[in-house]
């Protein structure tokens, strides 16, 4: 390093490289984030309606096998959207395993992956043309398998953002990542508002996302987080749009993009996530990630997949400026 001969400290020189290096690292280097949550291997069935609870035979259905579930869903969009993104989550040691790594194969995406000796979690989807899901576990995960989950708090500590899925075996992490200083973000689903099993994860979290599908009363609970200390909470509500309330006492509603053909749904949360997320991480306003979450989930419905391939940053901002006007 070059130094001031007369004073003992970095010369000027030394000091304007510096100050550019942080510069550059605050806007260009990839956002660190630790995602924890499951990843499965589904079976996925797509109806014009669902059928009627009586003995029949369907003789035609689109049917596909893809990657599933909300760890893998979050980490394969916030990876194409830039994010140096690790995932934590369990796997078997089969087939379906080596099926779940080729979808994660994308090169700023770490797979941190612990054995489930029930083997690799699976889920049989049926979706109808509305995009409404009825989701069947034929193999779920272990609730409480033997991990040192000390090994990872350096992954955690190194990361920008901390994402931990409900997963039973996830809340394992919430204490290393109080101990951390952490902020930590979850996404709670199709929550009640009453269910215990949720409360650890909601305890934890100053970032909560989740679903009015189980909770009619979503502005009194989202209320009711921000009242307790959150710092900001967003409730989808599929085709009718997305709602967010500021830790400022903001209302924010967002309608869905609706000029995106339905594809398939699976995964439509997962992505909107990914895409507030990538708004955020830029230091755009909550209505600006609004806008690009409902547009990351747009993409994502029109795609078979849990995320759209077509989804990177480029593409997103040429969209962003097509439908909304600026950047």
């Amino acid at each position: 390093m070059s130094w001031d001969l007369l004073s003992g400290h970095p010369s000027q020189k030394v000091k304007e490289k510096q100050v550019n290096q942080l510069n550059y690292d605050m806007q260009f280097k990839p956002k660190k984030i630790f995602v924890s949550g499951g990843a499965s291997y589904n079976a996925v069935i797509c109806l014009d309606d669902f059928f009627e609870p009586k003995p029949q035979t369907i003789h035609s259905c689109d049917y596909n096998e893809t990657i599933g579930n909300t760890g893998a869903g979050k980490a394969l969009g916030l990876s194409k959207l830039g994010f140096d993104t690790t995932l934590h989550t369990l796997l078997g040691e089969d087939d379906y395993a080596t099926k779940v790594k080729s979808y994660l194969d994308l090169p700023n995406l770490d797979i941190l992956a612990d054995i489930d000796p029930k083997g690799t979690e699976r889920h049989l989807n049926i979706l109808n043309s509305n995009g409404e899901r009825i989701s069947i576990f034929t193999n779920p995960s272990s609730d409480n398998p033997d991990i040192d989950f000390e090994r990872y708090r350096n992954n955690i500590q190194s990361s920008d953002f901390v994402v931990i899925n409900i997963s039973n075996y996830c809340r394992n992490f919430l204490p290393i990542c109080k101990e951390l200083n952490k902020l930590v973000w979850t996404d709670l689903h199709d929550y009640d508002g009453s269910n215990t099993y949720h409360q650890d994860f909601i305890d934890a979290s100053e970032y909560i996302f989740f679903s009015s599908e189980n909770l009619k009363g979503y502005k009194s609970f989202m209320v009711q987080m921000i009242d307790s200390g959150k710092k900001l909470v967003v409730c989808t509500h599929g085709s009718d749009g997305a709602t967010a309330f500021t830790h400022k006492k903001e209302w924010i509603y967002e309608p869905a993009l609706l000029d995106f053909e339905l594809v398939n749904s699976n995964g439509a949360g997962d992505s909107f996530f990914a895409g507030f997320m990538y708004a955020f991480s830029k230091s755009k306003s909550v209505k600006q990630c609004m806008h690009y979450a409902t547009l990351v989930a747009a993409m994502c419905v029109n795609s078979n997949g849990i995320v759209s391939n077509a989804l990177d940053e480029e593409k997103l901002e040429n969209a962003y400026t097509t439908y909304f006007g600026e950047r």
